[in-house]
């Protein structure tokens, strides 16, 4: 018998690697006027772990990085877990004191930073008296000041070149390689691990059901740092393709790239298809493109102009648990035979489990598996590869997510006969609003602190623009007065702008059960009765 030969630990740290190898010379990244290759972008790697290295980060420290979509986010994405650090890549829409919760409960020690992004967390950066901020400069004009000593990022990625491609090895592929933290759907965010191990199986899906090749050109329209871009930060890189970097959605932009640049794929929530599907400079593209959607289905109407533009679209779901798209509405050939209204249709289920996903289930409250006819409801759970290992520091709440061996998503669907799952409820009242979660808990609380609020509920409501937005429904006390703009404005000085409600309505009486719970499905589906999204 054979002794065995130690293997390679899988990481994506191996994509950078190879492409910087088989593709020297081919650009890497292109953003503005700048083009970097791959040979180029491996070097700015080295020498940014290099400078992270001389700043005191070592192995199993959290490195957070606060940017746009741009270059130097991306080469955080290697520079980090090659130190053998974690990546806190963090949602750069949270509001100031929701940046620091974060900061503090993962221990960075460093913040890599974007000027015009830190105006809302100097206030509060205070609260985090160890932490270093490195700044870039951007290229648009700053925004703030930063009354710290700081490095500049320049200063630390010229901290030397390393001849070892691998300064640190991976020994185990089940470290956690980056934290990503929820949009605090139960009220405060939790990190969620990802592992060397589950990235490099994911990002190797996402090029298979994307259908990218070294030839195409990606745009980054969905932000980097949620769930690290899908993976797409990895995968891009690993088939050798091109990174388009964009700062920030400007669909005029959007487009002149899309010609200008012979973009092939870009992925990005129902806000972002419909900017595209009816911008004016939107025209037929001959070679056609590719575009990864999650979060609310496709409307019909958008889907067949996308269609008309040359469009193909791959209809995803997952959860920031599940390193983002878990499933696949795998498509048929003969959906190609059918208008765009009935493939609409059968493109607005969740449908299967992901290439490298151990397959999903639909289960009741046994953990039984419910039958596949389409109507009957239950949880959808995952496990394997591509599910978290554990949300950081904190055990119970991993207990409780994986409770009977699989993690439980809390959305409830039903299961086709054909295999295809279908999501028809989310049992914690999450809001999907242009792909980001919004937790109706949290808006509520932070309307109910308002002197003249009583009561308050929270539910979505239907969007064109955004799929799906917050409607507030709100109890004044006796004697009190308040406005909607009132109401709106006080939460946008507690959360983030994103998550404060569009529309406010005053009710004398929230519905209740008889132990005095707040029914917020009766006041929810009073609001998509007639909508055309609704799901019968």
């Amino acid at each position: 018998m054979n002794e065995r030969v130690d293997v390679t630990q899988v990481t994506p740290l191996l994509f950078l690697e190879r492409s910087s190898q088989v593709f020297p010379h081919k650009v890497a990244i292109t953003y503005g006027d700048r083009n970097m290759t791959y040979s180029e972008m491996a070097e700015a790697t080295q020498r940014m772990t290099t400078g992270l290295a001389a700043l005191g980060m070592r192995e199993g420290d959290r490195v957070a990085y606060l940017m746009p979509n741009i270059p130097e986010m991306l080469i955080g994405h290697f520079a980090v877990p090659l130190l053998g650090a974690m990546l806190v890549a963090i949602n750069t829409r949270l509001s100031g004191p929701e940046i620091t919760h974060i900061l503090r409960h993962c221990g960075a020690r460093i913040l890599v930073a974007d000027t015009a992004l830190l105006a809302p967390i100097v206030p509060h950066l205070a609260d985090c008296p160890d932490l270093e901020v490195v700044v870039q400069v951007p290229d648009v004009e700053p925004l703030v000041d930063v009354p710290l000593a700081t490095k500049t990022y320049e200063e630390v990625a010229a901290g030397g070149d390393r001849d070892d491609w691998r300064p640190w090895r991976v020994d185990d592929e089940l470290r956690p390689i980056s934290i990503n933290y929820t949009s605090g759907t139960t009220g405060r965010p939790k990190g969620v691990q990802y592992t060397h191990r589950g990235a490099h199986l994911n990002s190797l899906a996402e090029l298979i059901h994307a259908r990218v090749t070294p030839d195409s050109a990606y745009l980054w329209t969905l932000p980097m740092f949620h769930c690290n871009g899908w993976c797409f930060t990895w995968a891009i890189t690993a088939i050798g393709a091109r990174h388009v970097c964009l700062r920030a959605v400007d669909f005029d932009e959007i487009w002149r790239l899309i010609k200008s640049e012979g973009i092939t794929h870009f992925n990005g929530a129902p806000p972002v298809l419909l900017g595209v599907a009816n911008h004016p400079a939107a025209e037929p593209l001959p070679d056609g493109f590719t575009i990864t959607t999650a979060a609310a289905p496709p409307n019909p109407g958008t889907l067949s102009q996308l269609e008309g533009l040359g469009a193909h679209i791959v209809h995803v779901y997952g959860l920031t648990e599940t390193y983002g798209p878990y499933t696949v509405c795998e498509w048929q050939p003969e959906w190609k035979a059918l208008d765009s209204g009935q493939r609409a249709r059968w493109l607005s289920r969740q449908g299967v489990a992901y290439v490298g996903a151990d397959p999903i289930r639909v289960v009741d409250e046994e953990m039984n598996d419910v039958p596949r006819d389409g109507k009957t409801l239950g949880e959808v759970v995952m496990r394997g590869n591509n599910v978290m290992v554990g949300y950081y520091a904190d055990p119970d709440a991993t207990e409780e997510a994986f409770r009977g061996g699989w993690f439980h998503s809390g959305d409830l669907g039903v299961w086709h006969p054909d295999g295809y799952i279908e999501l028809r409820d989310r049992s914690k009242d999450i809001i999907i609003s242009g792909g980001e979660n919004i937790s109706t808990i949290e808006v509520e609380q932070a309307i109910v602190s308002h002197p003249a609020v009583l009561e308050a509920a929270v539910v979505a409501v239907p969007s064109d623009r955004w799929g799906e937005r917050p409607k507030a429904f709100v109890v004044l006390r006796d004697g009190k007065e308040a406005t909607g703009e009132d109401i709106i404005a006080h939460v946008r000085d507690l959360l983030a702008h994103f998550k404060a409600p569009d529309v406010v309505e005053f009710v004398d009486e929230l519905p209740k059960t008889s132990t005095g719970k707040v029914q917020k499905y009766v006041l929810r589906e009073a609001e998509w009765a007639d909508s055309p999204a609704r799901i019968n």
